[in-house]
């Protein structure tokens, strides 16, 4: 493409966010333009193909619900899909759609100013190229951008070393090898069973232990597919009326400390052998109160005593510094019971700091520990990160950057005051990655594409956030996290994985149908709390 292009959507990321924001402008006949770094679509799911990636929440239920077509001819093969079997829906959805011919792959946007005079957003990327459009919209993803290892001496390791949030698609055979892990998030539980399974040697190195509860992970069961098929417009519904937008997290009606301790754990229980999330909706007070919190964190506490059979290492992998919940809770399959195997072994970073990267391996304060490979589960930059590495300039040449220097302050999650007719998608200050994230996407995406179709109808040329609005959903976002104990884990929710970045609370826990109505209510009153102008051509 050679010159400057003029379209009226400019979409960063070609996930399950881009591939829907798309297709739905498509469908109010706008002109729109995907651009994507990967060489393909799939967006989390491109790039994060470690072994063992798989989505967290029930397969049925983290997929499309906005054609019905696409959900009754698409038959997951498992309870939770692998990363290969989401790579292969989202292409298809790209297909069926005919989204391709208006999708760019390798391509990094790298700067989007606002042109005060005409409303409309110049955008540049890698590859030189300029275009012109009035809306910016991004679905840049919430855990897109990955931490990079910062330990000394990392550069001189003479083996290989993997990142979790890169890797190869001919994948890694570690076959006869000692690999050092570092980190024991969900990628790092997730791939831990299966390095192990193959490695000569694995030593995981933890910072923090992390709660995980067992996937039951196996091929779909006949009569379940059979009953979403036949309930499928309700199962949906239900699940965008619970807080999480998960049907099978649906909310305990009892305050844990109004139960028995027996009620309590049969219930803990009964949950646990559902599996996945389903333990964080057993009772009505385990987000707001520390001590109903611990009832809980307690019952998983003593099933890794009772999977893991040396004791020492099992209090080592037992969180004991945090509310279950608080961080993203882990979904695994054989986690706890890979440390059973005699070429696993587990250094407890609290006990001896890692010093430095060797040539060999990795040096703690207590010893070294030879190492042929190192796998580095370290995370990401969670849910700015990818904003952050686009110069992103709004009124009067402010910069996102600055205006986010003391961490990111959105209206809704949606839009930012001073950057006129920017969209996120999933953005901080919304449920996000506290929610179903397709039923979080579907919400946003549908927000955004009415709010352009409004605002097309009246002729109106920018909409824009209010600093007054944007003021108060801030201190809002913050006055209901503060009302639970998700403050009380330091995670990436709160950015505290990344050093120097801001602390600050940026989902929205106060539930999905809270939010989903707000939102609601917003654009019925007109876009209340948004600026909206007359059009500048």
């Amino acid at each position: 493409m050679a010159g400057e292009m003029s379209l009226d959507a400019v979409i960063v990321g070609a996930g399950f966010s881009g591939l829907y924001m798309l297709h739905r402008l498509r469908q109010q006949g706008l002109s729109a333009r995907v651009y994507e770094a990967g060489t393909g679509v799939g967006g989390t799911w491109y790039w994060n193909r470690y072994p063992g990636a798989r989505v967290d929440i029930e397969s049925q239920e983290y997929s499309y619900s906005f054609s019905p077509e696409l959900d009754e001819e698409w038959v997951w093969s498992e309870r939770y899909a692998t990363q290969p079997e989401l790579l292969k829906y989202l292409n298809h959805v790209a297909d069926r759609f005919d989204l391709r011919r208006d999708l760019q792959f390798e391509t990094r946007v790298t700067a989007a100013r606002f042109d005060e005079a005409t409303s409309r957003w110049t955008v540049t990327n890698d590859r030189g190229e300029v275009v012109t459009a009035r809306y910016c919209i991004m679905a840049t993803g919430c855990l897109s951008v990955a931490n990079e290892p910062a330990f000394p001496g990392a550069e001189t390791f003479k083996g290989p070393t993997w990142h979790t949030g890169r890797w190869p698609k001919e994948g890694v055979d570690f076959t006869g090898q000692r690999v050092a892990v570092i980190g024991t998030g969900s990628s790092a539980i997730q791939s831990i069973p299966q390095i192990a399974a193959q490695a000569d040697h694995v030593t995981i190195f933890q910072r923090t232990p992390n709660f995980s509860v067992p996937a039951y992970n196996g091929p779909r069961d006949p009569a379940v597919v059979a009953d979403w098929a036949a309930n499928r417009a309700q199962y949906r519904a239900e699940a965008r009326e619970t807080g999480f937008g998960i049907r099978m997290v649906a909310q305990g009606e009892q305050p844990a400390l109004e139960a028995t301790p027996e009620q309590r754990r049969a219930e803990y229980e009964r949950r646990w052998q559902i599996g996945g999330f389903a333990l964080l909706g057993a009772f009505t007070d385990l987000i707001t109160d520390t001590t109903a919190n611990d009832t809980a964190a307690e019952f998983v506490r003593e099933k890794i005593r009772g999977i893991v059979k040396d004791p020492a290492t099992a209090e080592k992998l037992a969180p004991k510094s945090f509310p279950i919940g608080s961080k993203r809770l882990c979904v695994d399959t054989d986690y706890y019971a890979t440390f059973n195997r005699d070429n696993v072994s587990l250094v407890d970073l609290r006990d001896e700091a890692i010093e430095a990267i060797t040539a060999t391996g990795v040096k703690t304060s207590a010893q070294d520990y030879a190492a042929d490979a190192i796998v580095y589960a370290i995370g990401f930059d969670a849910m700015t990160g990818a904003l952050g590495k686009i110069d992103i300039q709004g009124r009067g040449g402010q910069t996102l950057t600055d205006h986010w220097a003391a961490g990111p302050r959105t209206y809704l999650g949606l839009m930012i005051a001073g950057f006129p007719n920017l969209f996120i998608v999933t953005g901080p200050g919304s449920p996000s990655v506290l929610c179903n994230m397709a039923v979080a996407i579907e919400q946003h995406v549908e927000w955004i594409s009415d709010c352009i179709q409004y605002l097309g109808q009246r002729q109106l040329g920018a909409i824009e956030a209010t600093a007054a609005a944007q003021d108060e959903w801030v201190a809002h976002v913050n006055e209901v996290a503060d009302t639970t104990i998700y403050p009380l884990g330091n995670s990436w929710y709160l950015g505290a994985n990344v050093p120097g970045k801001p602390r600050v609370f940026m989902p929205y826990i106060g539930g999905f149908p809270v939010y989903r109505d707000k939102c609601n209510a917003v654009a019925a009153n007109g876009y209340e709390g948004f600026a909206l102008s007359s059009d500048a051509r």
